[in-house]
């Protein structure tokens, strides 16, 4: 037979043979480590095997071989102290019964405890010990932990225990008060946050390990400054939503990325109403090969509907979310259907044949530059296709219709923005007239979206340089892709119909700001390794993005990050009217006639097209 060192037969013959030690231990210290009378020695000879046996009982009533030598910890060492405890209480009273202890002197029995404490304990925390490395030298990177917590103490554990983790832990860092100069398994916490670059230099560190993955982006934005200024290597632990399927180990460590500056506060959701509102519901998403879609697409999956129904344009956005959503969620009843918005017919097509109960209407143009010079391909898709998609869901009876809009919807200076005004506006108009729920979600910029500044920042500091920002000043909301999905579904179980949800997207960032930390992240310095080159406002593009009117005044829900604009209403009279107007502008491809109804549409048009709508007008 095989036996393994580190098995539960091994460790038996172990605490087998640690109990006739600690008894005759026992009686060899009662006399002095002198020779036991011959009128001792048979009594405790021939109580040997019962003492043995209720002892081993004791030892698996308890659990002890429940677990692992190279993972002994306090809980191991109080099942032990339990299993001796009433073990030899056990045998006293039944040996005091029986003969009342004649033959066993009185201080055998405390005496038998502290030795089989000490036998089973010590050979259990000398291997844990051993097996973590504690008494020989190590080779690999010196390591300083931030934060002195749970996940900086699971770190820790999981270096130490690994030989070749490439990683020696030798202090912490944290800003608890109370923490400092105490000891985390042999590891001294030496001092707080604000003194890391003074530690890393006394400590000879090569690399720092940040284990706070409860921090919020302001804390985290405040560690990363402190560590780029002690030019040493720096990687992270995921935020805490990305730890609670698993363990911390130093697998999870990975290079801080820019979403662990902007956007790790965690989102706080009423599960169980989100559950009751999607789960068995036949739920469409348009553009759902998207960033944003594709993402809500895999949120949905999680609750579970009868059926998900993807809508995209794009065949090979469609093929890579089809592929995502069989690979994740292969139990998932889904369908991808190739389709475009604005085609009425496609549309019915899929209402008639799926019957959606929800609808989230992602799909959208999103490019302000870009779209500036494509006025009728804007309006048609933004605001048509918007159209379009309301009509039919109001003659298929859909419970809810969530538009996913933006804040360049807010006194709007860009076509794109204007558009997603007026499909707002729609949404509002339809609610009061129908029965279908029409909801609106507002939010700012999504990181790592595709075509967002993220992105392109990145591809510029692969080449090399520069990174081009408009202006110093200009600022963004910013908000990761998950905690966006996550709260337009949380939008969508709470809407009563007709209100505008803002998301709370915390403290606008300067895109300088984001600039430079990205360039940072990458090892390089900004306007030496990397140049930072400002190019100036791009046509219909503000420097400060804005999330709510004024006359709006947000009001809080009840659920996190999650805002109530209280919407003003635009007379419907003729703004249906218009809009017919402007679908047939689209029609005929007439730019200026489409720009001009558009200010008609959005009363909070701005800049520019005040006056080209005054010049149109005329010549219209």
């Amino acid at each position: 037979m095989n036996i393994k060192f580190r098995s539960r037969t091994t460790i038996l013959i172990h605490d087998l043979i640690m109990i006739p030690v600690a008894w005759f231990g026992a009686y060899w210290l009662r006399f002095n480590l002198e020779t036991i009378p011959d009128s001792f020695w048979y009594p405790a000879f021939l109580f040997l095997p019962y003492v043995m046996a209720v002892q081993v009982a004791m030892f698996w009533v308890y659990g002890l071989y429940r677990g692992v030598w190279r993972f002994s910890s306090l809980p191991d060492l109080i099942r032990i102290t339990k299993s001796v405890l009433l073990g030899i209480f056990l045998v006293a009273t039944t040996l005091f019964l029986f003969d009342r202890l004649d033959g066993v002197p009185r201080a055998v029995v405390p005496l038998y405890v502290c030795l089989l404490l000490l036998l089973l304990c010590v050979p259990r925390f000398v291997y844990r010990f051993w097996k973590e490395k504690i008494f020989i030298e190590r080779e690999g990177d010196r390591a300083l932990i931030v934060g002195a917590g749970s996940a900086g103490e699971l770190l820790a554990r999981d270096l130490l225990s690994d030989i070749d983790s490439g990683y020696i832990p030798v202090a912490f860092v944290d800003d608890t008060k109370s923490k400092i100069n105490r000891e985390i398994r042999g590891i001294r916490v030496v001092g707080g946050i604000d003194e890391l670059q003074h530690q890393v230099i006394s400590w000879e560190i090569d690399v720092i390990l940040i284990a706070i993955p409860s921090a919020t982006d302001l804390e985290m934005r405040r560690i990363v400054e402190i560590c780029e200024a002690c030019q040493v290597p720096f990687q992270t632990l995921p935020s805490v939503r990305s730890l609670l399927a698993g363990k911390v180990t130093r697998e999870s460590l990975r290079d801080v990325a820019i979403e662990d500056i902007l956007g790790r506060k965690p989102v706080h959701l009423d599960w169980k109403g989100i559950k009751r509102s999607l789960k068995n519901k036949v739920v469409l998403v348009t553009g759902g090969g998207g960033s944003i879609g594709s993402e809500l697409c895999k949120q949905l999956a999680e609750i579970g509907p009868r059926l998900l129904i993807v809508l995209d344009q794009s065949e090979f956005n469609l093929y890579n979310v089809d592929r995502a959503l069989s690979d994740q969620f292969p139990e998932l009843d889904y369908r991808p259907v190739l389709g475009d918005i604005t085609n009425r017919l496609s549309v019915r097509k899929v209402m008639e044949d799926y019957g959606p109960e929800v609808i989230f209407h992602a799909a959208a143009y999103k490019h302000v530059p870009l779209l500036e010079s494509q006025v009728r391909e804007a309006v048609h898709n933004n605001l048509i296709g918007s159209k379009v998609m309301a009509e039919e869901a109001l003659a298929a009876n859909v419970e809810c219709f969530v538009l996913i809009s933006t804040d360049k919807a807010v006194n709007p200076t860009n076509i794109m923005g204007g558009a997603k005004r007026a499909a707002e506006i729609l949404c509002q108009n339809f609610d009061q007239s129908a029965e279908t729920r029409f909801i609106t979600v507002r939010f700012g910029n999504v990181l790592d979206s595709a075509g967002s500044v993220a992105p392109l920042f990145r591809e510029q500091i692969r080449r090399g340089g520069p990174v081009t920002v408009t202006h110093p000043e200009i600022e963004r909301y910013f908000m990761t892709i998950l905690e966006a999905c996550r709260l337009i579904i949380q939008a969508e179980s709470v809407g009563e119909g007709g209100e505008i949800f803002v998301l709370n997207m915390g403290e606008p960032i300067k895109i300088a700001y984001l600039a430079e930390q990205m360039i940072r992240l990458s090892g390089k310095r900004p306007n030496q390794d990397i140049a930072i080159e400002f190019i100036g406002l791009r046509k219909g593009e503000k420097l400060y993005e804005e999330l709510f009117y004024q006359q709006e005044s947000l009001v809080e829900t009840g659920y996190d990050k999650l805002q109530l604009a209280k919407a003003q209403f635009v007379d419907r009279s003729d703004w249906f009217e218009k809009l017919d107007s402007i679908e047939s502008a689209c029609d005929e491809y007439d730019n200026a006639r489409i720009k001009y109804l558009l200010t008609q549409l959005v009363p909070e048009f701005l800049n520019e097209y005040e006056e080209d709508s005054k010049k149109t007008s005329t010549a219209l």
